[in-house]
């Protein structure tokens, strides 16, 4: 571990549970890619580059349940916008996307 962060630090960071409601290719993207769609519940509608393309097809990821920060800013990539980072643990250079045990409503706060 580099460094460490106070609680308060952790606190900042929005972690919420939503559902992958559309997957397209991004072949803009310096690296394989996909554009996500993902349903907030009340957060709403927010899209998202994720490089995951090596381990899950667009098939395996629509109405997948995610985790991810949906409190960073907007980050521009190629012509998209990523408004949430999907958070995954990463093994070599493939990422494992994290999510609930069991169906949540979207929107719920992870802690």
């Amino acid at each position: 571990m580099e460094h460490n962060i106070h609680f308060d630090d952790f606190t900042k960071v929005d972690f919420r549970v939503g559902t992958i409601i559309d997957v397209q290719d991004f072949p803009k993207a310096r690296q394989a890619a996909y554009q996500l769609t993902i349903d907030f519940g009340p957060l709403g509608i927010m899209k998202s580059s994720a490089q995951i393309t090596s381990l899950y097809t667009k098939s395996d990821l629509l109405n997948r349940q995610i985790i991810a920060v949906v409190n960073f800013p907007v980050k521009q990539i190629a012509n998209f916008r990523s408004e949430c980072l999907v958070l995954g643990a990463v093994k070599d250079k493939d990422v494992i996307l994290l999510q609930p045990e069991m169906n949540v409503k979207n929107g719920t706060v992870v802690s």
